[in-house]
């Protein structure tokens, strides 16, 4: 048996573990399925510290990936299924990713992004039956490979991609999800984490958002391996999510304030058929919260949602009940018991209580994480004395509770999603008709922000409707569609230090 989810096979086999809008797992046929997994990543030469790559919606396979992936010892990288295949390739090439797994939703952008690598992977799976060239159909590979328990377990985990403030995402490797140790190690991560969130350990967890951010997979993942079933939605849908709440008993759930918002706004008849009385905690985080918005959830659902300030780097930094947040509206808590934050002005000085400064955390246990193939950026987002920085703004009051003033300075959140400006910049200016561009976020009442660009134009270009819609459809086909612009204004010249920063 798999050794993280062996005591809830032997104990509840025929239960069932996993739920999707497709299909049910049961703890024994996902005992069994990842026996497969494991065997059949072996089976074209992935070994312990290896890189797969899983093109994936929230769905049962997505799960039975991560679970091997953990008995395997390989590091997975969950890859953002917005993508186009320039920007798959790119993180496949980056990470060194030898096998694909991809759904069948996105089967023609892993095609496409294969073809543009210089040498064929390990191998490439697609979750269908009628697989494409360059592709074996999932259950035939999985078929083939042998149901007998693994030997040699070993611990591995996903290694998340983030987009970085210049050019391609960079992938995030985190010292506590080194993998190569015995697989055992999954199951005290898991357990301290779920633990230090409320998580009941034989719960039910409802997975709403993408799996593929940091945040998702330590909701959902990590409370599988502790028992808890996970019942998901592919895409959010708010009448449907207070359905699923009541349906399965969902004990627990990680939501962002975008996600809030749409709940909030559903009509009053859908909001009173909710009972909601099974729901134990509720966690959100990745965006700021409106304070009007948060009092009303907790006024609707009770005092049981928590907030936390965090980021893949640094895991969960700190954390709020609602009690403590009502009293101190707009904190987002007090740091974690491992952590230690101090409030640096641009000189490295420590800032006195309630003067704004940059965070820096550091981990007492020694944990940390470096940007994969990117030592600069590591060391440009560390400090002496092993402190590290996710670069955003905040300040201590005098009872030591946490507060962010700003973002990372030039970061869009849009509905919970990190949207980085330069990356779309590099975009635009190889239009011919721009000379020079400025990405920006600018308030939107439902995503709290919405993405705007600014652009000179080339001399012989006039400003128009027709172009700033052609420079939309520019960025959506060389990036996600959700970087692309809402809106294009145009500059006859931008402000401009002598060393050549933007003015933004």
């Amino acid at each position: 048996m798999a050794e993280l989810i062996r005591p809830h096979a032997e104990a509840k086999g025929d239960e069932v573990a996993l739920i999707d809008e497709r299909a049910t797992r049961t703890w024994a046929e996902l005992d069994e399925r990842v026996n497969r997994w494991v065997h059949a990543l072996r089976g074209v030469g992935v070994q312990p510290g290896d890189v797969i790559a899983l093109l994936c919606g929230n769905r049962c396979e997505a799960f039975e990936a991560m679970v091997a992936a953990g008995h395997a010892g390989v590091r997975i990288v969950p890859v953002n299924w917005h993508w186009t295949a320039e920007e798959l390739a790119y993180v496949l090439a980056d990470s060194g990713s030898r096998v694909l797994i991809a759904d069948d939703r996105y089967a023609d952008v892993a095609a496409e992004g294969l073809a543009a690598l210089p040498e064929p992977l390990a191998a490439a799976v697609v979750m269908r039956d009628d697989a494409p060239a360059g592709f074996v159909g999932l259950e035939e590979w999985l078929a083939a490979a042998s149901a007998d328990e693994p030997d040699d377990q070993r611990y591995g985990g996903p290694m998340f991609y983030t987009s970085g403030t210049t050019g391609f995402p960079k992938g995030v490797k985190s010292s506590l999800l080194e993998p190569g140790m015995p697989a055992s190690i999954g199951g005290l991560v898991a357990g301290t984490v779920c633990e230090g969130l409320h998580l009941p350990a034989d719960g039910v967890t409802a997975l709403c958002g993408p799996l593929y951010h940091s945040a998702q997979w330590a909701w959902s993942v990590l409370p599988l391996v502790m028992g808890s079933r996970v019942v998901m939605q592919h895409r959010f849908d708010p009448a449907e999510l207070l359905s699923l709440f009541d349906e399965h008993r969902v004990t627990n759930v990680h939501l962002v304030p975008t996600q809030f918002i749409r709940l909030l706004k559903l009509p009053q008849d859908v909001k009173d058929a909710f009972d909601g009385s099974s729901l134990q905690v509720v966690w959100h985080g990745a965006a700021p919260c409106s304070p009007q918005v948060k009092r009303d959830m907790i006024e609707w659902f009770g005092p049981i949602i928590h907030e936390y300030y965090g980021g893949t780097e640094g895991g969960i930094i700190s954390t709020i009940s609602s009690t403590e947040w009502l009293e101190r509206p707009g904190s987002v808590g007090v740091p974690g018991p491992t952590y230690e934050i101090r409030i640096l002005d641009e000189d490295g000085n420590d800032q006195p209580t309630g003067q704004p400064g940059q965070i820096w955390f550091r981990q007492s246990d020694g944990r940390d994480f470096e940007y994969h193939n990117a030592p600069e950026k590591t060391a440009a987002a560390h400090r002496e004395g092993g402190f590290g920085t996710l670069g955003d703004i905040g300040y201590f009051d005098e009872d030591g509770y946490l507060y962010l003033s700003d973002r990372k300075i030039d970061m869009i959140i849009s509905g919970g999603v990190n949207i980085y400006p330069a990356e779309i910049e590099g975009v635009l200016v190889t239009h011919p008709a721009v000379k020079d561009a400025a990405v920006f976020g600018i308030p939107h009442d439902e995503m709290g922000e919405e993405v705007k660009a600014a652009v000179e134009l080339v001399d012989g270009h006039e400003p128009s409707d027709e172009l700033a819609a052609e420079l939309i459809r520019h960025v959506r086909e060389h990036l996600a569609g959700y970087k692309a612009p809402r809106s294009i204004d145009f500059e006859d010249e931008f402000p401009r230090h002598p060393t050549g920063k933007l003015y933004k």
